[in-house]
């Protein structure tokens, strides 16, 4: 069985982010062929088409980190109906200048949660949307919308509720499924 290197991106810069504890719950239940790595954004200089050019090292380590990743897997909190603007700077880093878009034909997938009922839904329309402007090829189905509630996911990635961690298991399952197809169809490198 081949091993995919996962790159992750969280969307929240927070220190208590939601979306980092949900982030080690879908590690945690991953598929053991699925290897992570995230990728850091809280470091990255507002993009500006001036940096074209000479891209700072922080710009160049996110866009190296996705080269080195067979996938990516997007984990974001909803702000304001839409995504972090640190995770919509970092998108745009990785995919500039125009020509080299870090996103071409990568797999991906979306998922959040959120304290609320709708569970990052909008965000996540949001995200898909600028993902396909980007030529990623996302995962559509199954849509993952999560509920958080701190009794149900531990900080170290915990799922103490059986029924959301046999979602979030078959989530990441699917997920290792849809990797595997991208890139038997579309290899990377």
């Amino acid at each position: 069985m081949r091993t995919y290197q996962v790159g992750y991106f969280v969307g929240s810069l927070s220190s208590t982010s939601i979306n980092r504890v949900l982030s080690r719950a879908l590690i945690r239940l991953a598929p053991e062929n699925l290897e992570f790595t995230e990728i850091p954004i809280g470091g990255l200089p507002l993009y500006s088409p001036d940096y074209d050019s000479a891209y700072p090292p922080e710009a160049t380590a996110l866009k190296e980190a996705v080269g080195r990743s067979d996938a990516v897997l997007f984990v974001t909190p909803e702000y304001n109906r839409s995504i972090p603007g640190a995770l919509k700077n970092a998108i745009d880093w990785a995919s500039r200048p125009w020509g080299e878009n870090s996103f071409d034909h990568v797999p991906a997938a979306v998922i959040g949660a959120s304290i609320g009922q709708i569970g990052t839904a909008v965000a996540q329309q949001s995200l898909r949307a600028v993902l396909s402007f980007c030529n990623a090829r996302q995962m559509t189905a199954p849509e993952a919308y999560i509920h958080y509630r701190p009794e149900v996911f531990g900080d170290d990635g915990e799922v103490t509720d059986d029924s959301t961690a046999t979602f979030l298991a078959g989530f990441m399952q699917e997920f290792a499924v849809h990797v595997e197809r991208v890139l038997t169809v579309l290899p990377r490198g």
